[in-house]
């Protein structure tokens, strides 16, 4: 009887474990977003920089005035 009455604690205490770290995580994959968009953003607003620097500009028109000349 007491290895029952055992069993049932640990089943009724696992349950609300589970229960509880189900609860824990509502908000984790809008913040996982969040996160992503953000580095996205930065990753973006990087590539602008570099792209209306005077280096890169001229080297990519090089490579296009190149291109339709052939």
């Amino acid at each position: 009887m007491k290895d029952f009455a055992l069993r049932a604690l640990v089943w009724a205490q696992t349950r609300q474990a589970i229960a509880r770290l189900r609860t824990e995580e509502d908000g984790m994959t809008t913040a996982e977003y969040a996160i992503g968009t953000l580095a996205a953003a930065a990753f973006a607003g990087l590539l602008m920089a570099v792209i209306k620097g005077g280096g890169i500009k001229s080297a990519l028109t090089a490579i296009i005035k190149q291109a339709l000349s052939i």
